[in-house]
């Protein structure tokens, strides 16, 4: 048992699942991801790099995870942002990797300490073209140790970058840890060929559509383009086979779909005021929602621990009953509520508490609303 800050649990659990690849460049507030690992990585036979900015960050972790290594890099907004072609380069080639972004207020520098959830749609949307991502979001110390390892798994699993969103205060904020014994979590590597070196097809994909991945170094050697490419890795711009790739972006996720998404409900069951919330904001939410019902309103939580996929599903079960559902976001626009609002219909009473002046969101700032 440790007392821990949040992006120190998220370099453990990086550390828990086999990363063994960093490179990064400091930027608030994410640095004590790099910290951590630039002390604790080359111990365990790992390799830190400090590069030249983000740009260069994510196009070493895509290297090293054509090598075969667990690879990843954390950040924030600023940074984030500059590694968008490279991480879209990383979903055309299916490439696995961590990238953790610790969300902080902007636009540009803006307050460059204190907390935000204004990434959202940023994560989802931030590369061109059609593609998909899967994005996990802690609430606490324990979840931003656990989030991380299952991140790595999902990105293994299904060859593709995964973002672990953060924010300010979840980062910084510190708890109680227990750092689980080796082999209590499970750790998934990613699936390799079994065919002969001649027969391999780097993007020839299995039956749960993810195609199994060689590494760069062993006797089967395979060609990787950011161009629309074919089975074999080679450019093909042939329209029959440009769909075929990209439906297959998207159906290898989709079709594990309830395997991605995670959530976590707090007396959501008899919830006639549903709240739904990610993040810090979880706390804050859950804080009303008792407080609620000591007051004879029957409030529940919904904690979104995966944002993309988003949990569509999940929220038209848990907002069946309820006749009104509360989005607390620290952003201006209610980034998650608009999907809720998809998910449920124009015709349902949702309503967003926003904050976006670097101050977290309050246990009576989403009470005020739950009661109105």
């Amino acid at each position: 048992m440790r007392l821990v800050q949040g992006n120190e649990a998220i370099a453990r659990g990086a550390l828990y699942a086999g990363a063994r690849f960093y490179a990064g460049y400091p930027i608030t507030p994410s640095s004590e991801v790099a910290e951590e690992c630039s002390v604790v990585l080359p111990r365990m036979g790992g390799m830190y790099i400090q590069m030249e900015d983000e740009i260069a960050s994510i196009a070493a972790v895509v290297g090293a995870s054509l090598a075969g290594a667990k690879a990843f890099t954390a950040t924030s907004g600023p940074g984030f942002s500059l590694m968008q072609e490279n991480l879209g380069f990383a979903v055309m080639a299916e490439v696995p990797c961590v990238v953790v972004d610790v969300q902080r207020s902007g636009p540009s520098t803006g307050l460059a300490t204190k907390p935000s959830q204004a990434d959202v749609m940023q994560v989802r949307w931030g590369r061109h073209g059609d593609q998909a991502i899967i994005a996990l979001c802690p609430a606490s110390v324990r979840e931003c140790f656990e989030l991380t390892v299952q991140a790595f798994n999902f990105s293994e699993t299904y060859r593709t970058p995964v973002v672990l969103v953060a924010d300010e205060v979840v980062a910084h904020m510190r708890e109680s840890l227990r750092v689980p014994e080796e082999g209590e979590l499970a750790i998934i590597d990613r699936k390799k060929p079994s065919v002969p070196p001649s027969e391999y097809k780097p993007f020839e994909a299995d039956e749960d559509g993810v195609a199994p991945l060689a590494a760069y170094g062993s006797p089967r050697v395979f060609h990787v383009s950011s161009s629309m490419h074919g089975p074999e890795g080679f450019s093909n711009n042939d329209p029959a086979n440009a769909a075929r790739k990209i439906d297959r972006i998207h159906r290898k996720l989709d079709m594990h779909r309830d395997e991605i998404v995670m959530t976590r409900s707090f007396d959501a069951d008899d919830a006639d005021v549903l709240v739904v919330a990610y993040g810090i904001t979880v706390r804050a939410s859950r804080a009303a929602a008792r407080e609620a019902r000591s007051k004879g309103v029957n409030a529940g939580v919904l904690q979104l621990q995966t944002l993309w996929p988003f949990a569509d599903n999940e929220i038209r079960r848990a907002a069946a009953g309820a006749r009104r559902v509360i989005v607390p976001e620290m952003n201006y626009a209610g980034q998650v509520a608009g999907e809720v609002q998809r998910v449920l219909g124009p015709e349902r009473d949702i309503r967003g508490v926003n904050s976006y002046n670097g101050q977290i969101l309050w246990p009576r700032d989403i009470l005020e609303t739950i009661m109105a």
